[in-house]
């Protein structure tokens, strides 16, 4: 029996949110990119001369031309309106990791008439409140100034609500001061730094054509789906995106068969809908399946400029809540909603393509492009060598947390994958091939050619943070909710020094008279040499890991607060620093936000589990612990003696409550002194150590009682109920 609030919450989750009011296409070719301003678009309804102007901007990364923007922001606005918007918004991503907009009307009165105005001005900048958003002391409260300016590399969209659409302009978010306040700017910043520095590599091959290097990505996305109706019964679920109790379910993954399995029809519908909203957008949207979790799944996208790809996954995020709620489930986003079972990660694949559209990590047909295939592998083991504790800083977060090194993603220790093949070619550059394959492997730069290195080189190794598939490198320890900004700021901004580094001594031997051969000759066995320990081909779950990868000299930084600490290290700095990615004040902003982001997180969800656990878990415990008493009582009465049954039930009841109240009494107290701690880093640290220990504790008495109360008692959905409803 519901009580009266569960039923209302129960019918307000089962309700059915009205959908968008726009009906896209029914053919693919007509569908995709539909609501997007993109060039096609502007080729159409742009003069000339202004699109010739627009279409170099965009694909230099330049601002706009305030001489072209009325011209732009016109024919934008008139498209927008033929799509069934009245607003307009300057779409960003502040430091909260989510999303920001503020809509205004295209509407202006004036004599009593309404007419349509949209100025180059207003394309161009917006001035929303900066103070309410995270600054890490950039910006006081009372200075509230902050400003958008569109991002031209990014194309405009329509999203559309139930009763009208709304254009959304991507946009940087900066301070008064000109700091950046988002994580879109020190991408841009990455990658033009990284680009600058592989021209510089380019042209020493020959290259005299390529005139830019992207970043490309490809960010896969793990979900969980639970119903709404039962979800709303959750507040756990509701409020912090995981479960902070729950027994396990007699049956989770064990099987593997949901795993790839068939897709349920409710859950294919959903997924249907998603598509075609990213088809609509212009987000390649490639796989779909069932993920190894029962009620997760996984969604694969083609892959694209990693400005583009961040905006794009944030949108995929968004359409992913939004489309569930449509369709009666909530979506998990969290690293870890349920435990016991497989968290959800977010899979960087990450490559370098040139403006002559060449793949700079896929190994050529001929020697040059071997050689220069090898430069750049180089650059990539170094910068992870040299700076593993900068790309740690990119998966950081309290959801994550549960996950990284759990026998079931990555260990937080960065390692790089190459595989038996490559590794040999390495280990033969070097001169310490020994195994079986070192004839194939017998190459010599400049000369030879690269044995065949097929996308599919060996088997995948899932326990590898940053794997080589033969032509990218995937980095698979990104959280499931996390932008996939911070990761790829911190790849391009390593992987940039690294070619700095390169370029540099290639430069100089060649100014002194050394061929290029002769110089990769000498180089290129050097830094292998000096990088191959961060290679590590086997199991990053394994014991014995951890001690090699000490042995190695390679960082283990278990959590987000002992990685967090290291952020001002000056050689993590100096990382972002050499090429302007960041400012000193922007990234002492950034640690100061993610370890208030962190504390934040576990207090809420400290204060969620004691209320949970004094309002509806101690209650329900209590009640039936009386039940038990009055039986054990009867049989006692009919003259039964010992440990009957009874008693034992009642004494296992009686136990779990005096420890589930005791514990409930300590996390309490924990909350408490966490409150009056004042420094932020003796907070985090508190709050990583003696509050998560003190709600597992609270979390150990809770799923025990689960297990034994009578079901129809139980307040709360089980593990059972949620992951296999669907």
């Amino acid at each position: 029996m519901f009580s009266s609030r569960q039923s209302a919450l129960m019918a307000i989750a089962a309700s059915a949110l009205p959908g968008g009011s726009h009906a896209c296409p029914a053919n693919p070719d007509e569908r995709f990119g539909c609501d997007v301003f993109h060039l096609e678009v502007m080729r159409k309804r742009l003069p000339r001369p202004v699109f010739v102007k627009l279409e170099k901007i965009i694909r230099n990364g330049e601002m706009l031309d305030p001489s072209i923007a009325d011209t732009v922001a016109n024919a934008m606005k008139d498209w927008a309106i033929e799509h069934g918007a009245t607003h307009y918004t300057h779409w960003f991503q502040p430091m909260t990791g989510l999303t920001a907009e503020k809509h205004d009307a295209f509407w202006e009165y004036a004599g009593g008439r309404v007419i349509s105005e949209f100025s180059g001005k207003r394309l161009i900048s917006g001035e929303p409140d900066a103070s309410s958003f995270p600054s890490g002391g950039l910006r006081s409260t009372f200075e509230a100034r902050g400003y958008t300016a569109w991002d031209p590399s990014v194309p405009v969209f329509i999203a559309h609500g139930p009763k009208g659409s709304t254009l959304h302009i991507p946009c940087f978010f900066y301070s008064y001061s000109g700091e950046a306040l988002d994580r879109k700017i020190p991408l841009l910043r990455s990658v033009n730094a990284l680009s600058t520095q592989a021209l510089r590599i380019l042209r020493l091959f020959g290259n005299t054509t390529a005139t830019r290097v992207s970043a490309m990505v490809g960010a896969e996305q793990e979900y969980f789906l639970v119903d709404r109706r039962l979800a709303a019964l959750r507040p756990d679920l509701m409020l912090t995106g995981r479960t902070l109790l729950g027994a396990p379910s007699p049956k989770g993954q064990e099987l593997g068969d949901h795993y790839f399995g068939a897709i349920p029809a409710r859950v294919l519908a959903f997924m249907q809908d998603v598509e075609m909203r990213l088809e609509a957008l212009g987000i390649p949207a490639k796989t779909r399946h069932n993920e190894v979790a029962p009620g997760q799944f996984e969604l694969a996208p083609l892959f694209e400029e990693a400005n583009i790809a961040t905006d794009h996954n944030m949108l995929v995020m968004n359409i992913l809540k939004d489309t569930a709620a449509a369709h009666g489930f909530l979506c998990l986003l969290h690293e870890k909603p349920f435990e016991g079972v497989n968290g959800s990660g977010k899979h960087n694949n990450w490559s370098l393509c040139d403006s002559n559209g060449n793949n700079l990590l896929n190994p050529g047909s001929t020697p040059q492009d071997n050689a220069q295939f090898l430069v750049f592998l180089a650059a990539v083991l170094r910068a992870v060598h040299l700076h593993a504790d900068v790309l740690r800083l990119g998966t950081v977060g309290a959801g994550n947390d549960h996950r990284l090194g759990a026998n079931e993603a990555p260990p937080a220790i960065l390692s790089v994958y190459l595989g038996e093949q490559l590794t040999d070619v390495l280990d033969s550059l070097i001169g310490t091939a020994t195994g079986p394959h070192d004839k194939r492997a017998t190459i010599e730069i400049g000369v030879s050619t690269l044995p065949p290195l097929p996308v599919d080189l060996s088997d995948r190794n899932r326990t590898s943070p940053f794997a080589f598939t033969g032509n990218k490198f995937e980095f698979r320890a990104v959280g499931s909710s996390k932008s996939i900004a911070p990761v790829n700021i911190a790849l391009n901004a390593a992987v940039a020094g690294a070619l700095d580094d390169i370029a540099t001594e290639m430069e100089a031997s060649i100014a002194e008279g050394t061929s290029l051969n002769d110089t990769l000759k000498e180089l290129l066995p050097r830094l292998f040499k000096e990088h191959l320990p961060i290679v590590f081909n086997g199991n990053g779950y394994s014991s014995a890991w951890p001690e090699e990868a000490a042995r190695r000299g390679l960082p283990n930084y278990a959590n987000t607060v002992t990685a967090l600490e290291h952020y001002s290290d000056p050689s993590v700095m100096n990382v972002f620093l050499r090429h302007h990615v960041l400012t000193e004040r922007e990234m002492l902003a950034r640690q100061d936000i993610l370890l208030d982001t962190y504390i934040k997180t576990i207090a809420i969800e400290g204060q969620v589990l004691s209320d949970m656990a004094r309002a509806t878990v101690l209650p329900a415990a209590l009640k039936e612990q009386s039940e038990a008493a009055e039986l054990a009582l009867r049989v006692r009465s009919l003259g039964l003696e010992g440990d009957t049954p009874e008693l034992a039930r009642f004494n296992t009841l009686r136990s779990g409550t005096s420890g589930l109240a005791a514990a409930l009494d300590a996390l309490d107290a924990a909350l408490a002194e966490l409150s009056a701690i004042e420094d932020t880093p003796g907070k985090a640290h508190f709050a990583q150590g003696s509050l998560l220990s003190a709600m597992d504790t609270v979390r150990g008495f809770c799923d025990s009682l689960e297990k034994i109360v009578l079901r129809e008692r139980w307040p709360l959905p089980t593990y059972a109920d949620m992951m296999w409803s669907h």
